[in-house]
């Protein structure tokens, strides 16, 4: 990625290079831009989850570090970076909310159904992050959570991702819910509407969640999303079958409501592009 972005910014030659989120193309295209002495602004920036295990938190510290202009999605991203001594440093940091909740309230209007028969109600489930599918306790804790919920609470639908379906087979555990191909964006989008309840190990997902107006139980034992937590919409329980299992329970169903606007209630992308021009 270094190579051929660097190629690409030199044949090219933008005023600037924007990147965003966390990803090992995050870190390769403003790397590759800081080399060739080309400004870099960071869109999601500041965010940390303090987990070092994590390769999405090497990328996003080290992307901050190297950009001259960072866009923060939260007061909680704002004061991450303070506390790093971004106050100190010649950068441009900036409180524009989350373009993420700009995407869903403008696609929301083209989500269409995945294909196939769907429940009635279920819990949308995602699960692919390497420190629960890697690790085996982990893995089989979370398969016998979501075989109980299935069976006991609300069917659970699944977009299977590949690899999380080989370590499984590789397990020789039994999943027992509604197993669906991935999907792509305005299919998850359409699921988010339509589910009771999100149950997931992902970053991204657990703001969705909150977009659409639904609870959620996230498998991790930290998240980037502080504010989630302190509003009481997002729960944090790990990879502990009986915690799942119980916080499931106790919040299928439920319906959140943004009245603080935390992510900027869809302005993010205007604000972003105002600043940059």
């Amino acid at each position: 990625m270094l190579i051929e972005i660097e190629q690409a910014l030199l044949t090219h030659k933008p005023d600037r290079v924007l990147v965003y989120g966390d990803t090992n193309s995050t870190l390769a295209g403003a790397l590759a831009a800081a080399k060739l002495h080309i400004p870099v602004a960071h869109v999601e920036a500041g965010l940390r989850s303090f987990n070092m295990q994590m390769p999405e938190e090497i990328n996003r510290i080290l992307t901050d570090q190297i950009s001259d202009i960072l866009f923060c999605p939260t007061d909680t991203a704002m004061q991450n970076l303070k506390n790093e001594g971004f106050d100190n440093k010649p950068t441009k940091v900036l409180q524009v909310g989350d373009v993420m909740q700009d995407s869903a309230m403008l696609f929301g209007k083209s989500a269409v159904a995945p294909h196939g028969t769907l429940p009635e109600k279920f819990v949308l489930t995602t699960l692919h992050r390497a420190e629960n599918t890697d690790n085996p306790e982990r893995l089989a804790n979370i398969v016998c959570a979501l075989n109980e919920v299935h069976e006991r609470v609300m069917p659970v639908v699944l977009p299977f991702h590949p690899r999380t379906r080989k370590l499984i087979a590789q397990q020789g555990l039994e999943l027992n819910v509604h197993l669906i191909d991935p999907v792509g964006y305005f299919e998850m989008v359409w699921l988010l509407d339509h589910c009771d309840l999100v149950l997931t190990d992902s970053g991204g997902v657990q703001k969705e969640a909150f977009f659409f107006g639904k609870a959620c139980v996230t498998m991790r034992d930290q998240t980037e999303w502080e504010e989630l937590i302190e509003e009481g919409v997002n729960e944090l329980v790990g990879a502990d079958t009986d915690k799942i299992i119980d916080t499931v329970t106790r919040n299928v169903g439920r319906k959140v409501i943004d009245t603080k606007q935390l992510y900027g209630g869809g302005q993010a992308s205007q604000k972003i592009v105002t600043k940059l021009l």
